[in-house]
């Protein structure tokens, strides 16, 4: 199995400026008109299947990146991506450095409040990923008190830890093998993220030695709304047009398509699985 590096962004969104990557369609676009200028699109190029690079081409790829790519195509627009941490996005976007941003963000109604979100493209659940050997430690929601929860700053995974009384442990834009590699040997117990995700990340990193602990399938009160492409608040117009483009490639089965593509499932559907808790996140 060929070896991938990718990042479990906890948070369903996170980010520090890295390299600029500029990817688009070479339709002709009008430069004197605003509705055909450059898509400028945030998102973190390490978070596999979401946004990551192919490991062959190098091609900055993933999930949300062709959903990106195919929503500017149905608005005859090219697309610029900015790689950046989750903090770094939500500040571009805010300060209107980029139109959007992509990265499996949660449309949570904390970020309603700051930003304009699209309908969703993703539903999903949580989940942990623990030592095989020992669980961590880990075998009901009270034995999170005190162990070690690895993520990045400012997501909701690790404000939830918080909450459980976990110990943060913060890391910037990292690939998954380092999250994976340090629960492995000790230096952290967990990582609480999206399921699918988690899932796909143990595949793609042979002998890590852990797993996906049945039994603690989890939801956030964000998780009801599932997965959109965040833009600034007063941009109701890019809304309008993202959520119409959007719409037209779940009619067509594009969506549907690029979903199993990168999940090996259709996550354009709510999933029908046993969660143990329900959550609610405090701001």
């Amino acid at each position: 199995m060929v070896k991938k590096k990718v990042s479990l962004v906890i948070g369903v969104a996170t980010i520090a400026a890295a390299g600029l990557l500029t990817v688009g369609y070479s339709q002709k676009v009008s430069s004197n008109s605003a509705d055909k200028s450059t898509l400028k699109v945030a998102t973190s190029g390490t978070l596999y299947p979401t946004s990551y690079h192919d490991s062959k081409s190098k091609k900055l790829t993933g999930y949300d990146i062709e959903v990106v790519r195919a929503v500017a195509k149905k608005m005859g627009r090219k697309v610029e991506f900015k790689q950046l941490n989750v903090d770094g996005q939500l500040t571009a976007v805010k300060t209107g450095k980029v139109d959007m941003a992509a990265n499996d963000i949660g449309i949570s109604p904390q970020r309603k409040k700051s930003y304009r979100l699209s309908t969703p493209y993703k539903h999903s659940f949580n989940s942990i990923v623990v030592r095989k050997s020992d669980n961590s430690g880990i075998n009901s929601w009270d034995d999170i008190k005190g162990k070690k929860a690895a993520g990045e700053a400012g997501t909701s995974y690790q404000r939830l830890a918080k909450q459980l009384d976990a110990k943060t442990v913060n890391y910037n834009n990292v690939s998954n093998d380092v999250y994976l590699r340090d629960v492995k040997n000790g230096r952290t117990d967990f990582i609480m993220n999206d399921y699918y995700l988690q899932k796909l990340a143990l595949k793609a990193v042979p002998d890590n030695d852990l797993k996906i602990k049945k039994n603690m399938y989890f939801k956030t009160k964000d998780d009801g709304s599932g997965t959109g492409i965040l833009m600034k608040k007063d941009n109701k117009k890019l809304a309008k047009q993202v959520n119409k483009a959007l719409a037209s490639l779940k009619k067509d089965g594009t969506l549907k398509d690029l979903s199993e593509k990168f999940y090996d499932a259709d996550v354009t559907k709510k999933p029908n699985v046993h969660i143990s808790k329900n959550f609610t996140i405090k701001d």
